[in-house]
């Protein structure tokens, strides 16, 4: 057993490398399954909400697509989740430079922007028609410091060191690449930088939202700690969601 167990390290090279001898893309996407394994976990069983793949124990939402559009912008959202709470309890700056990751339409964008004039907000998606749905709404509320950045599923584009803080509104549970795109949003960030996750609370089954599209509070403080973010307070102050901070230590 131990003699067959020296030969499986060698063996996975192998088949590696003769991969690698196919196209590019090939094996980009080999060396990424390869790297990936410990890290996700795939289930043709699954919750139908899901994508099927597990991270941390938990299983990826389904995205949103650009047709809920309608949804993000319905009249009564900001009663139902108090979103101007929200947004007055994010102890903005007024130079901040704020990314708002998942932004869609640019629902919290555009609530945040006022409060920001010196800086800006960053409305970052993976979908180009929410990106381009920000464009127009920006076009319509005349608002010059939101700007659109087309993200991929496992980057949010922006630069190093560029962000005062980023915000995730129930976004974060549909992100395909949760470690990827949390190590890229981690590199944004300045030093003592805050993350602020806003997600339905998964410890009330009484909240009417899909069980995939809430977390509980211990699981976002485990997976913001695979990426060196320290928590640093929870704000309950939502009808149904929780207002997790968290930082980036000045040395990561």
């Amino acid at each position: 057993m131990v003699k067959n167990r020296q030969f499986i390290k060698p063996l996975a090279a192998i088949i590696l490398a003769i991969i690698c001898l196919l196209p590019l893309d090939a094996c980009a996407a080999a060396s990424k399954t390869a790297n990936g394994d410990a890290i996700y976990q795939q289930r043709t069983v699954h919750n139908p909400d899901g994508i099927g793949k597990f991270y941390m124990g938990r299983e990826i939402a389904q995205v949103m697509g650009y047709q809920g559009a309608g949804w993000l912008e319905r009249p009564s959202r900001g009663m139902e989740e108090k979103s101007a709470r929200l947004v007055n309890n994010l102890d903005l700056k007024p130079t901040d430079i704020v990314a708002d990751i998942g932004a869609g339409t640019g629902y919290i964008s555009f609530r945040i922007a006022p409060l920001v004039p010196q800086g800006k907000v960053l409305a970052v998606d993976v979908q180009p028609e929410m990106i381009n749905f920000i464009k127009v709404n920006k076009q319509e509320k005349n608002i010059a410091n939101v700007e659109p950045v087309l993200a991929s599923i496992d980057n949010p584009n922006l630069p190093e060191n560029s962000v005062d803080l980023v915000v995730m509104v129930d976004a974060y549970h549909e992100f395909a690449y949760p470690r990827e795109m949390m190590q890229g949003i981690v590199k944004a960030l300045k030093p003592g930088g805050r993350t602020v996750s806003i997600e339905y609370r998964g410890e009330n089954p009484m909240i009417p939202i899909k069980g995939l599209h809430k977390m509980t509070q211990k699981q976002v403080k485990k997976e913001m700690a695979a990426v060196g973010l320290v928590w640093k307070e929870t704000k309950d102050m939502l009808p149904q969601q929780h207002l997790m901070v968290f930082e980036k230590p000045s040395q990561i």
